[in-house]
């Protein structure tokens, strides 16, 4: 086997002086944009996390080793990679024994921050419950992590192609915070606001770094779901997107898509209904939480700091 955890100096640094670092899937790059736009949106947002005073990790598999920041050079090699891997829990660990090469999901994400020392996460959407999952059991290893890893994790909620009620409701089973930035409704994703109330709500990124911390000091398993809606005039309306989500969720099964093609297949499809509208509202989400992960993270470090 190769080593099989490598932290990029830039990230080690940081967290060896207690200075605010958020994470960064690698799903986003490989499965979720087409070339070329999605380097540069993975650069984008690491630019945007520095340009708020914090570090960017991004976080994946390349030929076996756990990689906690990447490089230009690993970062432009991943973006125009074929056949990467798609890693949740399951198989982080199997892929990397066997040397191969892999962008990691949410929950490979948090797993990947926590062994590094990462508090916060900020990505684009979570995983969850899909439609039609009472008979098909279709259920991301997202809601799980979040229940059992201490990350912050900053999306625009979970992703509109899912059963949001459901997801919500697995979320509350399995004691996960989910905490709307903002607003009394949670968001959906493309879209600011949904017709379901948010469970908490927290207007400041110092108040949200400070639950973070007392869940740590409380010694409960698990971490956040910062729901942080998309900036209004990036939004596109829930009403507009429905019969365009039931057409993609509709071709999906005439295609017989399945397992984990069924997410990116659906956000490929709905990128062709809108005309590339969806595409620009995801970017504009992600640069979106990205800004509020910094934020977090340097309240945490400032938490810290009195602690210490």
């Amino acid at each position: 086997m190769t080593e099989p955890f490598s932290v990029l100096p830039e990230v080690a640094d940081a967290l060896a002086d207690g200075r605010p670092v958020v994470a960064l899937e690698s799903t986003i790059i490989t499965h979720g944009m087409p070339w070329p736009r999605n380097i540069e949106t993975a650069r984008a947002v690491e630019a945007e996390i520095r340009a708020n005073d914090a570090v960017p990790a991004t976080i994946a598999v390349i030929d076996g080793t756990l990689h906690v920041g990447l490089g230009a050079d690993r970062l432009d090699a991943l973006a125009e990679a074929e056949d990467v891997a798609k890693l949740s829990r399951a198989d982080l660990a199997a892929v990397m024994a066997t040397g191969g090469t892999g962008a990691t999901t949410v929950a490979a994400t948090m797993i990947g921050a926590r062994l590094a020392g990462i508090e916060v996460f900020a990505t684009g959407g979570i995983g969850g419950v899909h439609r039609g999952a009472e008979l098909s059991f279709d259920i991301s290893a997202d809601l799980h992590e979040l229940s059992q890893t201490a990350v912050t994790v900053v999306a625009a909620g979970a992703k509109a192609i899912l059963d949001l009620p459901k997801t919500w409701e697995v979320l509350e089973t399995l004691g996960v915070p989910v905490i709307a930035v903002g607003q009394d409704r949670l968001p959906a994703f493309w879209s600011a606001a949904s017709p379901h109330p948010a469970p908490l709500r927290m207007d400041r990124a110092a108040d949200i770094a400070a639950a973070h911390v007392m869940r740590g000091a409380m010694g409960l398993p698990g971490g956040q779901l910062v729901a942080n809606p998309i900036p209004a005039e990036h939004e596109i309306p829930a009403d507009d997107l429905a019969p365009i989500i039931e057409q993609a969720l509709d071709d999906a099964e005439i295609a017989g898509i399945s397992a984990k093609s069924v997410t990116p297949f659906l956000l490929a499809r709905i990128f062709e209904l809108t005309d590339g509208r969806s595409l620009e509202a995801n970017i504009a989400l992600v640069l979106n939480n990205a800004r509020l992960g910094a934020a977090i993270a340097r309240e945490i470090s400032a938490i810290r700091r009195e602690m210490a």
